[in-house]
């Protein structure tokens, strides 16, 4: 998460403007799409997509299956109603925007900052490490759950509503996820390799949407 460059800069030290920089290869990678021309063109990381689209449907799938059991439990419905109740009513279009906004948003916006965060702090280190795991709540958190709650809002034609569900729900939800995501992030930038961080980190969003589920809802 390091937006602060190695001498101070914010933007201007952006990784997309430096050719040296991987996510910029000139050559063509098999998990992406070229866009543009020249060596400086930009790769659309389709494979770290599309696992974070498969992974944010996982768990709204799972999050919604949640829910339905609760609701059976406490209904005290018959057993034989069980499985046609967890099957039926799903919402797909709830589906279908997470899965959206995996594989436009979070996917590929991510990859693009942990390829950021790796080359502006190469080294292996202790310190490195903690850095990164700051940036990543200070900066990565927050710009997530803003974005996550704009694109749903916007699906469901409620951006006017937007600045009340920040207020309401941005803080709260930027806690809880300080407790999950710290010891992930350690975990992430400690021990996962930079092709794969894309995916553990949709991985454990999986288990991130399901304690929220279960949290809200008592």
């Amino acid at each position: 998460m390091d937006a602060l460059g190695n001498n101070g800069g914010f933007w201007w030290k952006c990784p997309f403007g430096d050719r040296r920089f991987r996510f910029q290869r000139g050559s063509k990678s098999s998990d992406s799409v070229d866009h543009g021309g020249g060596g400086g063109r930009f790769h659309f990381p389709v494979k770290q997509a599309a696992t974070a689209a498969s992974l944010a449907l996982t768990g709204d799938i799972i999050a919604q299956l949640s829910g339905r059991w609760k609701a059976i439990k406490q209904a005290d419905s018959d057993s034989k109603d069980v499985m046609s109740t967890l099957l039926s009513n799903h919402d797909w279009l709830r589906a279908l925007r997470m899965a959206s906004y995996g594989f436009l948003l979070y996917g590929p916006g991510s990859y693009a900052w942990y390829q950021y965060l790796d080359h502006s702090f190469p080294k292996q280190r202790i310190e490195n490490l903690l850095l990164k795991v700051l940036l990543n709540q200070i900066i990565l958190g927050p710009c997530v759950i803003a974005v996550v709650f704009a694109w749903n809002n916007l699906w469901q034609g409620k951006l006017s509503q937007l600045p009340t569900k920040y207020q309401k729900d941005a803080l709260p939800t930027l806690l809880y996820g300080f407790r999950f995501w710290i010891p992930v992030s350690v975990l992430n930038f400690g021990a996962v390799p930079l092709q794969a961080r894309v995916a553990f980190m949709s991985t454990c969003s999986i288990f991130w949407n399901f304690y929220l589920s279960s949290t809200m809802s008592k």
